[in-house]
């Protein structure tokens, strides 16, 4: 074998190694962007999970305080119609809308029990109110752990090559779960 093969041969393997190496990263790329769309869309179920758990406790709050607090049908129907927006919502933008749309409401029915002392002592609201209150804790983590994900994602598809391996599999950007400003200070109730 003459030195110009060797070289030749040398070259074509390095060649064919630096392909498969680049190949192979290429696929763990794309794999990595799949894995992140699949953990943003896991976040979101936990997410979604817990709005559920919420939905469920309401009416049988909403039931106990209604006993105290006949002339409230205006936040009662407030609750009733953000409860059925939100399981009418098609996409994720829509169901973050209407479950904020819900906390707003929600506390302000938390709030009721200021002016219904009965109510406070009332031991069914207050177990209601004690898995209300547990559940909107579990929300609040998950919400968290679902913004992780999505940041993560986010970051991932404006790098050079994250922007090409998600354009490539088809995976958008992420939306984040935001409080809107006029929603983080605390509700007021009037009689």
């Amino acid at each position: 074998m003459g030195k110009g093969l060797k070289i030749l041969l040398i070259v074509i393997a390095v060649i064919a190694v630096l392909g498969i190496s680049i190949i192979g990263w290429g696929i763990s790329q794309y794999n990595k962007v799949i894995a992140m769309d699949e953990r943003v869309k896991a976040q979101w179920a936990q997410v979604e999970n817990q709005l559920k758990r919420r939905y469920d406790l309401i009416p049988n709050l909403v039931e106990t305080v209604k006993g105290y607090a006949k002339h409230e049908r205006e936040l009662f129907e407030k609750i009733a119609e953000a409860r059925t927006r939100y399981f009418q919502a098609k996409t994720v933008k829509d169901k973050i809308a209407a479950s904020r749309q819900l906390e707003t409401v929600l506390s302000r029915l938390l709030l009721l029990r200021e002016a219904y002392p009965e109510l406070k002592a009332n031991e069914s609201f207050l177990k209601l109110q004690d898995s209300l209150e547990g559940t909107e804790n579990r929300i609040a983590v998950e919400r968290k752990r679902y913004n992780d994900a999505v940041r993560e994602l986010n970051t991932y598809r404006r790098t050079v090559f994250g922007r090409f391996f998600a354009s490539l599999a088809g995976v958008g950007e992420a939306q984040y779960f935001e409080v809107p400003e006029a929603e983080k200070e605390a509700p007021k109730v009037r009689f």
